[in-house]
């Protein structure tokens, strides 16, 4: 485990608090690998029955760091951590409950679709900015949003790029219910703890029956394709000129761009 991820034990409950408050938890390296072992090390401690994901302090997730990405952490691994992190998160076998605590970009609103209860604050607002840089969905969302949501909200949703709030979220089908902002991790974990009363072995096999539909299957299908498009876009005209618009602090322009 290292800092960007802080865990809390109460009772059988396990909290994963993303903690990098001042990068609005925005992912690096460190934060993938911490989420990963987080996870890992619940489904393998048995005093554990149920996890609850969250961040510190007025962010949920702002999705990738791109300035982490632009002046990477020399100490860090090289290879990406995204695949591992993704892996455990779509194969966690134990209920894991999302209490969004404010705003959630990219993989913060995508990670969403492999959670089983998600809560929000009333003011969290949602997007996938994939269409305003260029690049294709990530993290199996091509697969996962329209499981959760339904083929058009999802189709909105990562076409568009648009900001979503909560009450939206609820109405699509990715948010659970919807809390005070105060009160929103309050709220989750005495969900968590509702469920955590129940046998382990009884919460597992409920959510194994669940996922036998070839969900986790799906998503990580979802996500290798993902990758290829991605790859295919990444560096393209589009990318780069949403790239450059974001390192000069603007809004892309893709009109001048031909086929775009």
């Amino acid at each position: 485990m290292n800092d960007a991820v802080a865990i809390q034990d109460l009772g059988r409950v396990r909290i994963i608090k993303m903690n990098r408050p001042d990068a609005l938890n925005s992912m690096n390296p460190w934060m993938f690998m911490g989420i990963r072992d987080a996870l890992n090390e619940a489904q393998e401690d048995n005093g554990v029955a149920v996890a609850i994901i969250t961040g510190e302090g007025r962010a949920f997730c702002a999705g990738l760091d791109l300035a982490d990405s632009n002046s990477p952490d020399p100490d860090a691994p090289k290879e990406s951590q995204f695949p591992s992190m993704l892996k455990a998160l779509t194969t966690f076998s134990k209920p894991l409950v999302a209490a969004v605590n404010g705003l959630g970009v990219g993989v913060g609103m995508t990670m969403l679709s492999h959670c089983d209860l998600v809560l929000m604050a009333e003011s969290t607002k949602m997007k996938t900015p994939f269409p305003q840089l260029g690049l294709a969905p990530e993290a199996g969302s091509s697969f996962s949003f329209a499981e959760r949501m339904g083929w058009q909200n999802a189709a909105y949703a990562l076409m568009s790029g648009r900001w979503f709030s909560a009450k939206e979220c609820l109405e699509m089908g990715l948010a659970w219910r919807i809390e005070a902002d105060e009160a929103v991790l309050e709220k989750s974990i005495e969900v968590a703890q509702e469920l955590a009363a129940n046998p382990i072995p009884s919460l597992i096999a409920t959510k194994q029956l669940m996922m036998d539909a070839g969900r986790a299957e799906a998503s990580w299908a979802a996500h290798a394709k993902e990758n290829e498009a991605y790859a295919d876009l990444m560096g393209g005209p589009a990318n780069k000129e949403a790239f450059k618009a974001f390192a000069e602090k603007r809004e892309p322009d893709f009109s001048n761009i031909s086929g775009l």
